[in-house]
């Protein structure tokens, strides 16, 4: 070890902090990318188009409440702008939701074709992503990483299908990769240090683009990132008397990482970096772990049987259990917590229930509590339809 690293780790520890590097040749891109890879698969997309289409629960409904929203009608007008400006809160709101809703809408669309095969889909799916790529060269403003982020995960997911499974053509594929590539992959790329759902979603959004691209220095980047701040992000018993934290941050010492931490002082399995603010952004971490584990895993590395997927687990029964009602104990936020964990439960429940076997008792009843879950209107849709209790 170099002077400098070991005087580092003797500070670090010191402070009774230990700070954690990513798990080194786990976050390696494919050798070739699986297409469509984004959150869900070819396999995945095959099993639900199968159950609509034998009229089977909790699959039929699922479809059906998507197709009866405002995402898949067949009348909606894109609304792109070259700017999009997202202050704090989406204040000012200049497109924010526009953008947001469009590239959840091509989503929309591109899920009904593959059910369906009616090209309708498809060519609205196109409508709306040619439009914007025509369009957009920037996002400004204080949220602007994450408006980029949420958008950004949306739109490949779309492209994915669209681009692999129509065949009809999309002449304007190219131009759209280009958008991608040069408007959205820059503004996440290099992460955040705002609250940790930020640089998770970001970094859903970059590795979402980066397969799309078949860029396997942008997935490698993203995905060690990742890595890193999912482990800062949920915390574990084992990771010892004080959360991991990422090292660019500074949080050397108990004080500033409880005053990260929401000012929760005692740390438990399962607990997040945010569960202290309000579970509505702290589903917006946990979503983001589930989709890029899921994007992961299709394409051939299953960070399910890492700490990855031990975090999401325990971060989604600890949050499950007061979703659904548990009585806080006064440790915990002073007593208080503000729910509303969003429709985020049903790819991490698959993936570690159905697959891995996990029990996941608190996680099973949110899950079939909240079936079909619908969509958050910022980057989580439909997955009741795409990974509800899906083998593939």
């Amino acid at each position: 070890m170099r002077r400098t690293g070991l005087l580092a780790a003797v500070t670090a520890l010191v402070a009774g902090v230990l700070v954690w590097p990513s798990a080194s040749g786990a976050e390696a891109a494919p050798a070739v990318f699986t297409h469509p890879g984004v959150t869900v698969s070819r396999g995945q997309l095959d099993f639900a188009r199968s159950k609509v289409l034998a009229g089977a629960q909790p699959w039929k409904g699922a479809y059906d409440q998507m197709m009866a929203g405002r995402y898949a009608d067949p009348n909606r007008v894109p609304k792109p702008r070259a700017v999009v400006e997202c202050g704090s809160y989406s204040n000012p709101n200049h497109g924010c939701t526009d953008e947001r809703e469009d590239a959840i809408a091509a989503y929309t669309n591109a899920l009904a074709w593959y059910i369906t095969r009616d090209a309708r889909y498809a060519q609205k799916s196109i409508q709306l992503m040619d439009a914007w790529s025509a369009v957009i060269t920037d996002h400004t403003n204080s949220n602007a990483p994450l408006q980029t982020a949420w958008a950004g995960s949306s739109w490949p997911k779309a492209a994915e299908i669209i681009k692999h499974t129509y065949t009809g053509g999309w002449p304007g594929s190219g131009r759209f990769a280009t958008m991608l590539r040069t408007v959205y992959l820059p503004e996440v790329i290099n992460g955040s240090h705002s609250n940790g759902n930020w640089e998770l979603s970001m970094m859903e959004a970059a590795i979402g683009i980066s397969v799309f691209l078949e860029d396997r220095a942008s997935y490698d980047k993203a995905m060690a990132k990742f890595r890193t701040r999912t482990a800062a992000y949920v915390y574990l018993a084992s990771d010892g008397a004080l959360p991991r934290t990422v090292p660019s941050q500074n949080l050397d010492t108990r004080d500033k990482i409880v005053n990260y931490w929401q000012g929760q002082s005692t740390f438990v399995t399962g607990l997040t970096q945010e569960t202290c603010r309000d579970f509505t952004h702290t589903g917006y971490g946990i979503s983001a772990i589930s989709h890029v584990a899921e994007t992961s895993r299709i394409q051939g590395q299953d960070l399910y049987g890492t700490d990855v997927g031990e975090r999401l687990r325990h971060a989604l029964g600890f949050q499950s259990t007061y979703e659904l009602g548990a009585a806080v104990p006064s440790w915990l936020c002073g007593g208080t917590l503000r729910r509303g964990l969003g429709p985020i439960t049903e790819s991490g429940y698959n993936a570690l229930h159905n697959r891995l076997g996990f029990a996941m008792t608190n996680t099973e009843a949110l899950t079939l509590r909240n079936r079909p879950a619908g969509t958050d209107n910022l980057f989580v849709a439909w997955e009741t339809l795409t990974h509800g209790d899906n083998p593939s």
